[in-house]
């Protein structure tokens, strides 16, 4: 049975949005305003690594392996962070973590980059197009915050996620941005593991029983999986190795790997020949990825 239905899943951070400001300037305003002093951003930033490193060793997958909670791994990652600054006797800002956890769960710390609207607009029109069904996802390395970062942003989130019971869903039916979210917190694996790519495959069929759908329509057959990410290791490879069809948003656009076939030259003919062609193609932004929205087949 021929192709026609699109599963489109995207990354969150660094495809869908990026901080405001550069962490370490986030991080020192906060610290500032608490009294906090004696550092510059270039030493927020080698502590910040260093930090994350050691946390992510330690508790791996943002504290989800050793039941640590993420709030509290953060936590620790703030403080590690800012423990080699404090001077003799000076304490730890009892809210500071506290501050710069709620900053980082919202538009207060992030902002969404241009054309991810125009993006997922255009994504639907593939679904407008012979009656085709289109699913919308986000599967990201990251703890559970990150649907309402989304829907701070503007976005229209569905609460669907890996670990979502049908209970907890609310009745009714509404037109979604984001059909669901897979977070590597969820799953209990991180990209490029393909556990994550299974997930997403298992709330579409989720989708497609809560819209009565066609038989059809739960033919694997007859559907186009693609991933949208920006890092090549994770998010191309990892969406190669579950069998999906990759697309890589490489800003820099300073070293492509040589199994992406680059695109950011004006359409023509269809990306899902070229993604048949070659698995994995790359857009130096989406606004390129869009020009060659929606599928041709």
């Amino acid at each position: 049975m021929a192709k026609r239905n699109l599963l489109l899943c995207l990354d969150a951070f660094g495809t869908l949005y990026t901080p405001k400001a550069p962490i370490a300037t986030q991080y020192s305003e906060v610290a500032k305003s608490l009294g906090l002093s004696g550092f510059s951003e270039a030493d927020l930033t080698n502590s910040f690594r260093a930090a994350f490193k050691h946390e992510s060793k330690l508790n791996p997958n943002y504290g989800r392996a050793t039941n640590l909670g993420s709030e509290k791994w953060w936590t620790s990652i703030i403080h590690g962070t800012f423990s080699p600054y404090l001077r003799e006797g000076e304490s730890m800002p009892k809210n500071l973590a506290p501050k710069l956890i709620e900053r980082f769960n919202s538009k207060d710390g992030f902002t969404m980059y241009d054309n991810v609207l125009p993006l997922l607009r255009r994504v639907r029109e593939h679904g407008r197009e012979g009656g085709a069904r289109v699913v919308v996802g986000v599967i990201t390395n990251s703890d559970d915050r990150t649907p309402d970062i989304l829907k701070s942003l503007g976005l229209k989130v569905n609460p669907l996620r890996f670990d979502q019971s049908d209970s907890e869903m609310p009745a009714g039916r509404e037109d979604f941005d984001i059909d669901f979210t897979v977070m590597s917190y969820d799953v209990g694996h991180e990209k490029p593991d393909r556990r994550c790519f299974e997930a997403a495959e298992e709330l579409l069929w989720t989708t497609m029983q809560r819209s009565s759908a066609s038989e059809e329509a739960f033919d694997p057959e007859t559907w186009h999986k693609i991933y949208v990410g920006d890092e090549y290791a994770k998010d191309v490879q990892g969406a190669l190795g579950a069998g999906w069809h990759a697309v890589l948003i490489d800003r820099e656009a300073e070293r492509i790997p040589k199994d992406v076939k680059w695109m950011d030259a004006a359409p023509t003919g269809s990306l899902v020949d070229v993604l048949a062609e070659v698995g994995a193609v790359g857009f130096s932004s989406l606004a390129k990825l869009t020009q060659w929205l929606p599928l041709r087949p």
